[in-house]
């Protein structure tokens, strides 16, 4: 693994009463959002930024209301870091990767389309709201890639891809449309 240059972490260590489920849910649902990657059970890790520092000392105060413990501490990794580095980029190449596969699954909804000549602006918003979705959550995983991770090239490439995608047949569409001159 890389060794970057020395990130400090954000640290929240918590505990959530067993009951009700729900409340373990929501708060690893928050932690999956943010891009926190686990260090072992209820300990998780993000690099040290304003943005997370505050997201995760209002997590801290939730769990705090639901019964449970939370401590969030700030520091360097003395040993491992690559490790860590790796762990969280890896988080974020996994989340690029569904992003890839996604675009697939949208260009081949492009090609069903065409192959069967559903020159519709009903289809084209469809699809187009369908891309809107795919770059709203490349962007999200992008605000969380601050280390660098691989996968992002290939997300990038295939949003552009889907887009070109998208524009060929939004020109079939207005081709088909028999009110254009």
């Amino acid at each position: 693994m890389n060794e970057t240059k020395a990130t400090s972490w954000l640290v929240l260590v918590y505990r959530i009463p067993s009951e009700p489920t729900r409340l373990r849910a929501a708060v690893w649902r928050r932690l999956k959002a943010l891009g926190a990657v686990y260090l072992q059970n209820s300990v998780v890790a993000l690099p040290a930024t304003p943005i997370w520092e505050r997201a995760l000392r209002a997590l801290r105060n939730e769990i705090l209301e639901m019964g449970g413990t939370a401590q969030l501490l700030q520091g360097d990794v003395l040993v491992g870091h690559g490790d860590l580095v790796g762990s969280f980029n890896a988080a974020r190449d996994d989340e690029y990767e569904e992003i890839v596969d996604r675009c697939r699954d949208f260009l081949l909804e492009i090609d069903r389309e065409t192959a069967d000549e559903h020159f519709t602006y009903g289809e084209l918003e469809e699809n187009d709201e369908d891309l809107v979705k795919l770059r709203g959550w490349f962007e999200k995983v992008a605000a969380r890639d601050v280390l660098g991770a691989v996968g992002r090239r290939e997300a990038e490439a295939a949003l552009a891809k889907a887009d070109a995608s998208l524009a060929r047949f939004s020109e079939r569409v207005y081709q088909a449309d028999p009110d254009t001159s």
